[in-house]
């Protein structure tokens, strides 16, 4: 019997990335101190390696290999294109941060990598046990990068919620998993397709690993009412692992979305679209009304990260091109947001101090108008307000929502989206409106302060011209599905 090679195309990103981290921890290994900075470049350089790679091998078409379990599509290569630059934005902003709190160290670099190849594999996966090992990677690799700082009883607090409820989602995802195996006899995502299109699978069987796997799914969405880790983790972690935790594996948890619900089990929309109506409703209102209650930033900014989860899910609630690339694009978007609120939080924090306090922005226009300014931005855009990108990322989703036919959805979630306005642009009230005693000016690198301006450009520019992340979009779920 012949045994044939398969296609490592497809693969070539995750081969590599899997290399540099090997080479990363041996440097880390041997260089020790001498060279603090060695293991960031060497991130750096390997994220831009994976970007020219799966440039190189962008295609329309689609690719599997590994028996089917691995797929290379448009959609997969371009959430991977948007992950690397996140990552990498991720280490430029936590540079200083981490430094001055003695964890700019190989571990962190190795851990984050670790999770951005979890990441990749999830967008690429095409079978389940390939999703779910992608899924356990990037989780794994986040539990240990919550515990970094072993000090911090605070760290190692939020490090063992995160651990034991991801534990808890991970075992619904894989409980739901075995009874669609059970109903079919196949875990490839394909298959399960054709089995539901055939009539061979027991579709009460279906219906129960259906809601098993939903539940799962809500957790690592953090979606309520699986919602209760988000805070708890998004304060007690250091901010550099938080700005990490909130924003690329979104990205990433968009094609996990993809590609259990719309590919795996889209012969089931009927069924999961009202799981979803719930899930959105419930985490629009508790987001948004909880947000307002908070004066930790960082847990405001976690509560707003389940209010825009029920936004993005407002897309996959509208079944169609159309609803999943607007909440594609939404998701790009929240993560460009997440970003720039993150990296200013750090920039304003320094040795001994953590500005995760809403007040700590009193009178930040004072000390420095341009910083100001850049959250300004972010704050207008997580608020929805024109011409941010922001704002044409809830219109698309309420465009779409609207041609589904569920009106209802759309006045409920704009007037949410309404009230939501308010903790963001009491951000900008205290930047520019109130004094402040601590008249310390803020100081940064060079390299930070072209980023933070891009982040902000970038905000404003594709809210002006949506069209071509819009297309982008459209296209790579038109030639995935």
């Amino acid at each position: 019997m012949d045994f044939l090679l398969p296609d490592f195309t497809p693969a070539y990103p995750e081969i590599f990335l899997l290399f540099m981290i090997c080479v990363i921890m041996l440097a880390d290994l041997f260089a020790g101190k001498k060279i603090q900075l060695l293991s960031f470049y060497l991130s750096l350089f390997a994220l831009a390696g994976c970007s020219l790679i799966t440039y190189g091998i962008y295609d329309t078409e689609i690719h599997r290999t590994f028996s089917g379990m691995f797929v290379g599509d448009e959609m997969s290569n371009m959430l991977k294109l948007m992950i690397y630059p996140t990552v990498a934005a991720v280490f430029v902003y936590s540079r200083s941060y981490l430094s001055l709190r003695g964890l700019l160290r190989g571990e962190f670099f190795s851990l984050a990598l670790f999770a951005t190849l979890g990441m990749m594999v999830m967008v690429s996966a095409s079978h389940l046990i390939t999703l779910y090992l992608g899924l356990e990677l990037l989780s794994l690799s986040l539990y240990a990068m919550v515990a970094l700082q072993r000090e911090s009883a605070v760290a190692t607090e939020a490090a063992i919620k995160f651990f034991v409820l991801g534990a808890l989602a991970s075992g619904f995802l894989l409980y739901g998993m075995s009874m669609l195996y059970g109903a079919t006899g196949t875990l490839h995502i394909t298959e399960l397709v054709q089995s539901m299109q055939q009539g061979i699978a027991d579709r009460d069987i279906f219906i129960i690993g259906l809601v098993f796997i939903v539940a799962g799914l809500g957790f690592k969405l953090c979606a309520v009412p699986f919602h209760m880790w988000v805070p708890d983790i998004y304060e007690g972690a250091p901010t550099a692992i938080t700005l990490f935790i909130g924003s690329a594996p979104k990205l990433a948890a968009f094609g996990f979305v993809m590609r259990l619900l719309v590919e795996g089990l889209g012969e089931l929309s009927a069924d999961w679209q009202g799981m979803l109506i719930i899930l959105s409703v419930a985490s629009m209102t508790v987001g948004n009304f909880v947000a307002i209650a908070q004066q930790n930033i960082k847990r405001m900014l976690a509560y707003s990260t389940i209010s825009h989860i029920g936004f993005v899910l407002l897309g996959f609630i509208a079944v169609g091109e159309n609803g999943y690339s607007s909440a594609m694009f939404y998701i790009i978007a929240y993560v460009l947001m997440t970003l720039g609120a993150f990296g200013i939080i750090m920039l304003l924090s320094r040795e001994g101090f953590e500005a995760d306090k809403i007040t700590d922005f009193k009178g930040l226009n004072q000390r420095n108008p341009w910083l100001a300014f850049m959250m300004l931005i972010i704050m207008f855009s997580m608020a929805g307000v024109p011409p941010m990108i922001g704002f044409y990322a809830k219109l698309a989703v309420f465009q779409a929502v609207l041609e589904a036919g569920y009106v209802w959805l759309v006045v409920v979630a704009v007037i949410l989206a309404v009230i939501g306005a308010f903790y963001y642009l009491r951000i900008v009230k205290f930047m520019y409106f109130d004094v402040t005693e601590d008249v310390q000016p803020v100081s940064f690198k060079p390299d930070v302060r072209i980023l933070v301006s891009a982040n902000g450009l970038a905000i404003i520019l594709l809210g002006m011209f949506p069209q071509a992340l819009m297309g982008l979009s459209l296209s790579a779920i038109q030639h995935s599905m």
